[in-house]
């Protein structure tokens, strides 16, 4: 009896180890089965995200109305146009600076051609004054006096050297004659010196030869003597 009760209790205690067995298997397939089933959320979570983040622009251009991105591409346009029509001007202006600069550039090159061949005639012309100076001097003052022929031919070359020496001057020749002026040495060139009682030093006495200037500028620097200062 003992031994049928053995065999009782092993063959009630097999079943129950199965059992045990069988349910450990079946919580390990169980806890496999939610770990991949998480996963499997996390990644397609994942996926979604990525695609919401690269395609927001496809999002609100859906969002839009055809007014509404009819809309926005104008403005686009717009901006673009703007932005061409600052390129535009910004080369207008300097365009138009180069353009001014070149005409002032020329003007003054014109004006300098314009003197230098007006420079040029000038000093021939004074030669020609000079020359009426020379005939005036070369007259004696005792054949002034005694004899009228000449008297009225010297009038006449004085007259005609009078006349021409103010025709230069209306047209920017001016003759230099620093009689008892102070010496400068941009308009005078002293040929000599030599004390003179009652005038101050650097004072010119006489000119030897009269200078000329055009426009300001000294064509001929007048050849004067001036009154020397006490050693």
């Amino acid at each position: 009896m003992q031994r049928s009760l053995l065999r009782l209790s092993r063959n009630l205690a097999a079943p129950s180890a199965a059992r045990s067995v069988l349910l450990n298997r079946v919580t390990v397939v169980n806890s496999t089965r939610q770990l991949s089933y998480s996963r499997a959320l996390f990644n397609e979570a994942k996926k979604n995200e990525s695609t919401e983040a690269e395609k927001p622009a496809e999002t609100e251009a859906a969002e839009l109305s055809p007014l509404e991105q009819e809309l926005k591409e104008l403005k686009e346009k717009l901006a673009v146009k703007d932005k061409e029509a600052a390129e535009f001007k910004d080369r207008y202006v300097r365009s138009l600076a180069d353009f001014r600069n070149l005409q002032e550039t020329t003007k003054r090159e014109i004006k300098k051609a314009q003197d230098y061949a007006l420079q040029k005639f000038a000093r021939d012309l004074i030669e020609s004054v000079d020359n009426f100076g020379h005939a005036l001097s070369a007259v004696k003052e005792d054949s002034l006096k005694t004899n009228q022929e000449i008297l009225q031919l010297y009038d006449g070359v004085k007259m005609t050297r009078d006349i021409f020496e103010k025709t230069l001057s209306r047209h920017g020749l001016k003759k230099i004659d620093p009689l008892d002026e102070q010496f400068d040495p941009n308009r005078h060139e002293a040929t000599f010196e030599t004390p003179q009682e009652g005038k101050e030093p650097g004072t010119v006495f006489y000119v030897q030869q009269p200078g000329f200037e055009l426009n300001g500028r000294v064509l001929r620097a007048a050849k004067v003597g001036i009154v020397k200062g006490e050693d």
